[in-house]
């Protein structure tokens, strides 16, 4: 059964435009870590912040291709999830499931913006993930990647100095480097499926359908870790809560982000997207600071967090020189 393909692929996008959706999309991200923290610090146990966000994420998504592309248009994805399970299963399990589960831990250790810098050490693991499938990306971006490195570390040294016990540091960084190699690796592999040149890529090009199918490959994954923990049953707060990531983060920013991750086959403008994100790390200080009451930064931090946006920029318009 065929699927209509949309139009012939245009001139590859500006970098501009590409920079611009990552950065909505960083804003969208960011209520993740705040909303996490918040339920972290409202008793809410981490499993059940994971797992109810993509239960909620696998439902909406299903009805929002039911309803803009029809039962034709989510059948044919549904069928490309049957007929390649062990693909989608690994890519949303590490890319999803393995890299959200690990975010939520953590949150259960150190404030959301910690996290979310923390987070980017996505950037830096993004090249050698493109490496590791065979794709060589320019190391004149390096340099700007290491400035990034620099801000997390200064970042989480200063929680150690401030008494912050090794432990609980540990506990809140570990999960999240684990996460910051998952979630490009399942990223590059919904990216080698949406440029295959077979049907699957024209189903693909919606990034709905890609994100979906993620969702229900990491799925297995959080129903193991519920069975496994047994955690208590969430209340009425964190169901909510997880609902509005599912919604804003999980369907919007996440569709967003794939959306321009995708436009591209280039190694650098995939990276450049990539990179986008540490934009997360200012939005989830805000969000703290407004939302959860969280006092600013101290001198140390500052610096950490400019080393982090320093980089973001080198390494976005290093291309340019």
């Amino acid at each position: 059964m065929s699927v209509t393909s949309g139009p012939a692929a245009g001139p590859a996008p500006g970098m501009s435009r590409l920079l611009g959706i990552g950065l909505l999309a960083a804003a969208l991200f960011s209520i993740t870590f705040v909303l996490n923290r918040a339920m972290s610090l409202g008793g809410g146990h981490w499993v059940w912040s994971a797992s109810l966000r993509y239960f909620d994420m696998a439902l909406l998504l299903a009805a929002w291709l039911l309803v803009r592309r029809g039962p034709h248009y989510l059948g044919a994805v549904l069928r490309l999830f049957r007929d390649r399970p062990g693909f989608w299963l690994l890519a949303g399990g590490v890319g999803f499931g393995v890299f959200y589960a690990c975010c939520c831990f953590a949150a259960d250790h150190a404030p959301g913006w910690i996290v979310a810098a923390t987070w980017q050490l996505t950037i830096l693991a993004t090249p050698f993930v493109l490496r590791a499938f065979g794709i060589r990306v320019p190391l004149r971006g390096l340099v700007f990647l290491g400035l990034i490195f620099l801000g997390v570390l200064t970042l989480n040294l200063q929680r150690a100095a401030s008494g912050v016990g090794m432990a609980q540091i540990l506990a809140g960084v570990v999960p999240v480097m684990v996460a910051a190699v998952a979630y490009p690796v399942g990223n590059q592999l919904l990216n080698r499926a949406k440029h295959a040149g077979d049907e699957a890529s024209v189903l693909l090009a919606d990034p709905v359908a890609g994100v979906l199918l993620l969702t229900l490959g990491a799925l297995p994954v959080f129903i193991g870790l519920v069975l496994f923990v047994r955690p208590p049953p969430p209340d009425a707060a964190q169901v909510g809560a997880t609902a509005l990531i599912a919604l804003v983060a999980g369907c919007l920013a996440t569709t967003l982000f794939l959306y321009a991750r995708n436009l591209s086959n280039d190694p650098l403008r995939i990276a450049a997207v990539d990179a986008t994100q540490a934009a997360e790390v200012a939005f989830a200080l805000l969000g703290e600071m407004f939302v959860l009451g969280a006092a600013p930064p101290d001198l140390p931090a500052w610096l950490g967090l400019v080393a982090v946006m320093g980089g973001l920029i080198g390494f976005t318009f290093q291309e340019r020189a």
